[in-house]
């Protein structure tokens, strides 16, 4: 089908205007870094990529490396150690950490670490991992604060996210205008956000992937079915709102999760003669200076770039699930909420990147960009790979779609009452079943804007209350290490 004209047509008009294009060049506004000469490309980096490293990095400074001291404590907090039966919240946090897992592992997993490695070389692997591990102080903050400020909606279900924390949170610094503005602009960079990157986006490619192992799909036919079973799957799931979400995600998380990496290690136990130098080779380029100053920072940028993009450490987003957990310690959900880039960006991602390398798809031009070039690398091994690849996309896309759901719809009951979500999602359902149909490539590009857009408003808001934080911090770590928390097995 023709998304050019019509209702589609339409829509991208209205994403493609005045207001939106201005925010997009100054969200995806690029910060230059290196004049590349002649016959060269410049080396740039985006507004919001280096707004997320800033904020990383404070954090990890700020709450000295909890990302590290922490790590052990947050394992012990999924495993629901510290877990009183009673406790007020809707899921356990092994469910809020799947859900928020969900929403994070996605295509970019598969297709956005092939174009890093493939544009930046080996050593945007290394710099993709030292970006997830600052990430993983990010996810902490936000979603301890996620939290601490959530709130028990008129129709008894919880409420927390940004929307909250930057509106109460800045509030109690004495800043309540600052915060109720930055509050709305979250809510509805958020809502953009679920139609679009976390809907219409997913939807869209596991529809294109789909249709290229199985060719009966590549038809309008086959693409208005593929998009209403999709839409019905996701319905299904999200009309049973968090509870429902998190006991899917935490069924399917770990699933798709276990079975991409044991593909992955697989690859790698055949190839395990040369695992050794291409972890060699991916820490030498990473600090090459081959190419000159400029050929290092861009192998740099290309790994922060990508972990930036996938974990979203730093938008807020996770917030939202994690406000959901069965627990009355804003802390111990913001120490499980650092597994997130840990699985997603060290675990997930990593094992895209080395088998990448240790294949030599990133420089074989028969293997192509993107998911392709993943699709090649594993089936250099796999043969039937590709046809595996569409199943683990669809898990991927899929988990994405029922979280992101969520997110807009608690920002859209935040903005417009409880009372109207059942409208909510059913225009998201119905971006969904549009995705499928339609190459509605402003809508998605709309989507993604509002995605990292979240970042400005949100990291505002934390560094603001990271003081307040701190000593948050500073008081639960000193009772944990006095074993004042009971622990129940």
């Amino acid at each position: 089908m023709d998304g050019s004209g019509g209702f589609i047509g339409q829509l991208e008009a209205v994403f493609s205007g005045t207001v939106v294009a201005a925010l997009e060049a100054v969200i995806f506004f690029d910060v230059w870094f290196w004049d590349g000469g002649p016959g060269q490309p410049d080396l740039k980096l985006p507004l919001v990529v280096l707004w997320l490293i800033v904020g990383s990095t404070f954090f990890t400074l700020r709450f000295r490396f909890i990302n590290l001291r922490g790590f052990r404590h947050a394992i012990d907090c999924v495993r629901g150690r510290y877990t009183q039966p009673d406790e007020a919240g809707e899921i356990s946090h092994f469910q809020a950490l799947s859900a928020a897992l969900a929403a994070t592992i996605g295509l970019g997993n598969i297709a956005g670490v092939a174009f890093a490695v493939g544009i930046g070389g080996p050593g945007a692997v290394f710099w993709m991992t030292i970006a997830g591990f600052l990430g993983m102080t990010s996810k902490f903050a936000e979603c301890t604060l996620g939290l601490k400020y959530r709130v028990e909606r008129s129709d008894g279900h919880v409420s927390g996210g940004g929307m909250h924390y930057l509106r109460d949170g800045l509030a109690s610094l004495g800043m309540p205008r600052l915060g109720a503005v930055l509050s709305v602009v979250f809510a509805v960079m958020c809502i953009g956000g679920s139609l679009g990157g976390g809907n219409m986006y997913q939807a869209n490619q596991t529809y294109a992937q789909a249709a290229s192992v199985f060719p009966s799909l590549a038809s309008g036919t086959g693409a208005v079915l593929f998009g209403l079973t999709l839409a019905v799957l996701v319905g299904i799931v999200i009309i049973g709102g968090i509870r429902r979400i998190g006991e899917v995600a935490s069924a399917l998380v770990p699933f798709m999760c276990i079975l991409y990496i044991l593909c992955g290690l697989l690859i790698l136990a055949t190839h395990a003669a040369v695992v050794p130098a291409a972890f060699a080779t991916i820490v030498r380029e990473a600090f090459s200076f081959e190419a000159g100053l400029g050929g290092f920072v861009g192998v740099l940028i290309q790994g922060f770039r990508r972990a930036c993009f996938s974990n979203e450490a730093g938008a807020g987003s996770a917030a939202i699930a994690h406000s959901a957990a069965r627990t009355g310690e804003p802390l111990r959900e913001g120490m499980v909420s650092l597994l997130e880039p840990f699985v997603d960006t060290l675990i997930v991602c990593n094992v895209t990147g080395v088998v990448i390398v240790v294949t030599g798809a990133y420089a074989n031009p028969e293997a192509g960009t993107g998911i392709a070039m993943t699709s090649w690398a594993f089936a250099t091994v796999f043969p039937w790979f590709p046809t595996m690849l569409s199943f683990i996309a669809f898990l991927f896309a899929y988990c994405t779609m029922i979280s992101w759901s969520y997110y807009g719809e608690q920002c859209w009951a935040h903005l417009f009452g409880v009372r109207s979500i059942l409208l909510y999602k059913t225009i998201f359902l119905v971006f969904t079943w549009l995705g499928a149909i339609f190459q509605a490539t402003a809508v998605v590009n709309f989507g993604d804007m509002m995605i990292l857009g979240m970042a400005f408003p949100n990291l505002i808001g934390v560094m603001l209350l990271s003081g307040q934080l701190k000593a948050d911090l500073d008081v639960y770590w000193r009772r944990l290490r006095a074993g004042e928390f009971p622990r129940y097995f």
